[in-house]
Formats: C-alpha cells, sequence, structure tokens
C-alpha cells in the first residue's frame, strides 16, 4: 500500500472512532466528521471518504442479521433470530429477511462477517467438501 493511501485509510480510522459512541454510530458525530472533512479537506479526500464509509458500513452491519431463506419466513422467526443475535453479540441486532431459493431449505444468516449456516445448500456443499 503507498503511502498516501495508508495516511488516507488511518485517518479513516480516526475518523471511524470519533463517530462511534458507546459501541454504536452517532449519526451527529457522522455528520460532525463530514462538516469536518468539507471545511478541513484532507489530502486525497476521496480515499478518505471511501474509507470511513467502509468502516461505517462495517460497522452497521453488525447491528443487521439478514436471514437468507429458500421457504417462508415468519415475523415471529425473524424476531426470535434477532433475539439470539442480540443475546450473542451484547448489542441490539434487528433481523431482515431475504429470499435465497439457491438455498433450497433452511436458513443462512449474515451478522457482519459472521455467517451462520443452517441449509440444505451448505450441508451438501459440505458434504461434498470431505468427500
Amino acid at each position: 500500500m503507498a503511502a498516501h493511501a495508508r495516511k488516507a485509510q488511518q485517518f479513516a480510522r480516526q475518523l471511524f472512532k470519533l463517530s462511534v459512541v458507546d459501541g454504536a454510530v452517532s449519526a451527529e458525530r457522522v455528520s460532525g466528521v463530514l462538516e469536518y472533512i468539507e471545511k478541513h479537506r484532507p489530502a486525497n479526500p476521496v480515499m478518505v471518504l471511501k474509507a470511513y464509509a467502509r468502516f461505517i458500513a462495517a460497522e452497521l452491519a453488525k447491528g443487521e442479521a439478514v436471514v437468507e431463506h429458500a421457504g417462508a419466513i415468519n415475523a415471529t422467526t425473524l424476531s426470535a433470530i434477532a433475539a439470539a443475535m442480540t443475546k450473542k453479540y451484547g448489542r441490539p441486532v434487528t433481523a431482515t429477511a431475504k429470499p435465497n431459493a439457491a438455498l433450497l431449505a433452511g436458513l443462512r444468516v449474515h451478522v457482519g462477517d459472521d455467517v451462520y449456516e443452517s441449509s440444505v445448500a451448505g450441508q451438501l456443499a459440505a458434504l461434498a467438501a470431505a468427500v
């Protein structure tokens, strides 16, 4: 990584840390960071903003469980998944449904970078890899 890209990444990380309050992204702080960047343009502002956006997006993804499903899924199941993930991560997690017919049956849950697999497609892939 070039020196200017590394500096942009480091600056974006500092800005990101300023944007998190009590373990959650603060809209007020993000607004303040963006105002600061607008008034005091850093070197390579596009690089800084892209890196900052990635940090913010990754943090926000930690608060959402994306539940991929092949068949029907009801609100009770989504609520149970949200409650389980909230307990597991020790922070509020919401659950949203995302249809995925390729799973055949079962669920795949994404929370941030973590993936919980309980689908027929996942089991078949694991079986194929073991053979």
